[in-house]
């Protein structure tokens, strides 16, 4: 098929490359010239696994090219907005005008049974306003997809899916306009692997990435909130959440008590939720995330705190390794990184902070500029009187602690993402301390 995915940031750069591996013909449109130009030469603005690999492979086979011409999608079929729904500056409120901007500037190169798929992430009743739009403007529909991407997993959420969620307006499930069909054809080699779909209306599909993305806030800050009382009564939060996690009720699956959650969606969109449902009048029913949102935000302060205990009470010319910056690992994305928050915060405190990551270490430079940044976790611990694990990326977990011991001025490790093994650690001769551990 042709199609055209609007925006080329994160979510529209993955879904236009998968498309095009899947065999579709892609034009990925953005007004970012910069942007255009070094995806052109097959260069992403952002760290994925396996997408550079990708979207070289789509860029050679011709299925795939990027413009900042709107006018490019007139020869497409189904036309993906994939914009960014930032908080706005003084609310929690979604900035709904990169989509509406979007949207605008399709309609006149818009053909009759052309499908307009909304895929970013928007306060519910955010697509029976477009829809009322694009029909008023033109003989396109619109139908609402979801998007379901893990940083560091994006390819092959997109690829492969786990399911697919068609929201589709009164009237064009049937005839000329068929929405679901035409996505059937978007997404056959998914569906071929039987990948579960749901066809729904417009206010489910734009519900269920909301509310997937709170239930998951949820659980985290559960977990994180058990870790305050495991403090306090000298129980281990590791230990607690691997019993409870054998219920098939509640499962296993992101209860690792830690740092807590950050990046550009689970914070901005829970907190998007919560304005939203205060604008239809029902702000008690989502109360419970203000919480959540507490927790996670509390995580951070505890963190510090630990670090100073570990210091004798403060960390002011002291010298800290801080390893890992982005909010998790497998990403470049500082956006709202407890890694990068806590970092900042030691800095404020007076301690001489070195920070390394893997991936993130230029755009962490570009956000904060005071930090120290070095390439290796070798080079952060050199003569470090306390070293904070903060994002838990696989090199980390794999430290020799009898090798690096010879490297620090004094053998203190605090894990902020309980990925260590106390016993090798301490057996080492390291001091070791986690969130919720004794």
């Amino acid at each position: 098929m042709k199609i055209s995915v609007i925006g080329c940031g994160y979510l529209g750069v993955v879904h236009a490359t998968c498309m095009a591996e899947l065999g579709h013909e892609v034009v990925g449109i953005d007004v970012d010239k910069s942007k255009i130009a070094s995806l052109s030469e097959g260069k992403p603005t952002f760290f994925e696994p396996g997408l550079p690999e990708l979207l070289a492979s789509a860029l050679a086979s011709g299925r795939l090219t990027f413009s900042e011409d709107i006018g490019r999608a007139a020869d497409a079929q189904v036309h993906f907005i994939a914009v960014g729904t930032p908080q706005t500056g003084d609310t929690y409120a979604a900035d709904l005008s990169y989509v509406n901007a979007a949207v605008t500037a399709l309609l006149p190169h818009l053909g009759a049974g052309d499908l307009v798929v909304g895929k970013s992430t928007v306060p519910v009743g955010t697509a029976e306003m477009l829809h009322a739009m694009i029909t008023a403007g033109s003989d396109a529909s619109l139908a609402w997809n979801p998007e379901f991407l893990r940083e560091g997993f994006a390819v092959a959420d997109t690829i492969s899916p786990d399911r697919l969620v068609y929201g589709i307006a009164a009237g064009t499930a049937t005839g000329a306009g068929n929405a679901e069909a035409i996505l059937d054809e978007v997404y056959a080699a998914a569906l071929a692997e039987g990948t579960p779909k749901v066809v729904t209306d417009f206010a489910t599909a734009e519900l269920v990435k909301v509310a997937a993305n709170a239930f998951l806030a949820t659980k985290i800050s559960f977990i994180n909130a058990m870790a305050e009382v495991a403090e306090v009564t000298g129980a281990d939060v590791t230990q607690l959440a691997d019993a409870i996690g054998y219920d098939a009720r509640i499962g296993r699956r992101f209860l690792n008590a830690g740092l807590g959650f950050g990046g550009g969606c689970l914070p901005k969109d829970i907190r998007a939720f919560m304005a939203r449902a205060e604008e239809l009048g029902v702000d008690q029913a989502l109360s419970f995330l203000r919480e959540v949102d507490s927790i996670n935000l509390r995580r951070r302060g505890r963190m510090v705190d630990l670090v100073n205990e570990m210091l004798d009470g403060s960390a002011a010319g002291k010298r800290i390794a801080v390893l890992g910056l982005a909010f998790k690992p497998n990403s470049d994305d500082v956006r709202d990184s407890p890694a990068l928050d806590v970092a900042v915060r030691l800095v404020e405190l007076g301690a001489i902070v070195t920070a390394t990551d893997p991936e993130a270490l230029e755009t962490a430079r570009r956000k904060r500029p005071e930090l120290t940044y070095v390439a290796t976790a070798e080079e952060a611990v050199r003569d470090a009187d306390v070293v904070v694990l903060l994002t838990e990326w696989s090199e980390y977990r794999e430290l020799d602690p009898t090798g690096i011991s010879t490297l620090v001025r004094g053998a203190v490790i605090v894990d902020g993402r309980n990925c260590l093994n106390p016993a090798r650690w301490r057996a080492a001769g390291w001091t070791y301390r986690a969130l919720g551990r004794p």
